[in-house]
């Protein structure tokens, strides 16, 4: 599948007053956004950019023509529409619909300059390359090659097996350093601990003070405890020294791969950690790009005779219903929470202090602080710092938020609770680690014999057990020897194995 865009990226007239208006608007405001290049396309185009992340360009793969075809079903039957699209990049590029009146095209302008202001400012997104345009178009260059030189088949299948393990990466690893530095001075197991007295040294200390300090005997017997340990791990030859969450880098450093299979693997890698800020920022990005539209277009981009159409489709966007959370509603309305809470001063010890519900209803210290405590959450947070931070019960009682369980008996979702904590717990739960379970490499030689076991951080929630099977069966191909992941079933610790030809359950 290719995409045609059009050549002339020249916006017609009508189209680009409107968005050098709304820059003017945007910037007053003190949005600080990259350049920003819109394309008009049809819908046949925004489709396959929609399938390919919003890039014109990717590697090829069965996986964007089956999305491109649900996508253009899904507007032939009139089930959805994408008004618009806009990629992390720097200079950022957008879309929009041919097809879109100009009041959707104000709204969506509006909409996308609220994005890339997220991209440019959040500190989620600071890690990412903002030249992934170029960097796709490498990778899709490269996959190429690969198809040339080993056949289509082959490559394809591979990176079958790689997309459904591109869930298993580290997306805090960017902003923190997992594992420290190798020590300076490191003394060899052969080393007598007497021949190395100052490597061993516990605590500085003054010569007169030092036996005591570091009494000989005692630094003497953790030395040949830690000998030992290093003697027994060496012959053991278990790695790594703890549990790994990049199981993807894990496979590129150990995994017994040709350097083209390592070259895709990375690809695929590399590209999953461009899209994770995207998946960790999902309602406040939403919420902010939102609220920015709704700003703009109430209170300067609208005329009398757009104000229908903007207000039919604002309200279509913010729909809520019972069987999701819509994160563009929740976004926005969280924000504008926040923005009048600092605005009117109801934060802080007194305000929490405060145990009369009408007081707190008419509290009102005049501070004018909503619009700046906005963008310092814009600048800092993501989704669950969000929620975490700023869910109130007040908020939650004003919106009627409640949990929900399943009801086997009746096979549907209900209503579980509108207590404040468990409505709290609930959507946290969800929203770290996009609700998937934590996976973590635990042993690359496993039981001495090459295998690689991974380990599951059971919260409660056991393992899908298709889902779990169907993931060893593709780690298994990458790994080429057997594979396990430790888990929790019927409340019973258990191994679930795969060597190659056939699936084990085993209790630990």
């Amino acid at each position: 599948m290719t995409t045609a865009l059009h050549t002339d990226t020249r916006l017609p007239a009508d189209i680009a007053a409107v968005r050098d208006e709304i820059i003017e608007i945007a910037r007053g405001y003190g949005l600080d956004f990259f350049q920003t290049n819109f394309e008009v396309v049809d819908y046949e185009e925004m489709s396959m950019l929609a399938a390919y992340g919003g890039f014109p360009q990717r590697y090829p793969h069965w996986r964007f023509g089956a999305q491109y075809e649900e996508l253009m079903k899904g507007y032939s039957y009139g089930l959805q529409k994408i008004y618009e699209m806009v990629i992390n990049t720097d200079p950022s590029y957008a879309y929009l619909l041919g097809c879109n009146e100009m009041t959707d095209q104000k709204l969506v302008i509006a909409h996308v300059y609220g994005h890339v202001d997220f991209f440019k400012n959040n500190a989620w997104f600071q890690p990412t390359n903002r030249r992934m345009l170029d960097q796709m178009a490498n990778h899709a260059a490269r996959v190429h090659r690969y198809i040339d030189r080993f056949g289509y088949e082959n490559v394809e299948e591979f990176i079958d097996a790689c997309l459904s393990l591109e869930d298993l990466i580290d997306p805090h690893s960017p902003h923190i350093v997992r594992s420290e530095a190798p020590a300076a001075a490191r003394r060899s197991l052969d080393t007598p601990a007497a021949e190395a007295p100052e490597l061993e040294r516990r605590f500085a200390s003054k010569h007169y003070l030092d036996p005591y300090i570091n009494p000989p005997d005692v630094l003497k017997r953790e030395s040949e405890e830690r000998m030992k340990a290093e003697k027994d791990r060496e012959a053991s030859r278990s790695f790594p020294d703890e549990p790994q969450r990049d199981v993807l880098m894990f496979l590129i450093e150990h995994a017994p791969l040709r350097e083209w299979q390592r070259d895709v693997l990375s690809i695929i890698r590399n590209e999953a950690y461009y899209f994770a800020p995207q998946g960790q920022t999902k309602i406040m990005n939403e919420g902010w790009a939102s609220y920015w539209h709704s700003t703009i277009m109430t209170k300067h981009a609208l005329t009398d005779a757009e104000c229908i159409c903007y207000a039919d489709h604002h309200s279509g966007t913010m729909a809520t219903s019972q069987q999701r959370l819509n994160p563009y509603k929740m976004g926005i309305e969280l924000f504008r929470d926040i923005e009048e809470r600092w605005n009117k001063g109801q934060f802080g010890a007194e305000y929490e202090a405060c145990d009369d519900v009408r007081e707190k209803e008419k509290w009102d210290k005049q501070l004018g602080l909503g619009r700046q405590k906005i963008f310092e959450v814009r600048r800092i947070h993501n989704d669950v710092t969000f929620i975490d931070t700023f869910l109130t019960p007040e908020f939650c009682a004003k919106h009627k938020m409640f949990s929900f369980a399943y009801n086997d008996a009746e096979n549907t979702y209900e209503i579980a609770s509108r207590e404040f904590e468990k409505i709290k717990r609930q959507l946290l739960f969800a929203l770290t680690n996009h609700g998937r379970p934590f996976i973590r490499v635990k042993d690359g030689n496993f039981r001495n014999r090459g295998e690689l076991l991974l380990h599951h951080q059971f919260e409660g929630i056991e393992l899908k057990q298709d889902y779990a099977q169907d993931t060893l069966r593709n780690l298994q191909k990458l790994w080429s020897r057997p594979v396990h992941i430790e888990t929790v079933i019927d409340d019973a610790p258990v191994y679930i194995s795969f060597d190659g030809t056939s699936h084990e359950i085993k209790k630990k």
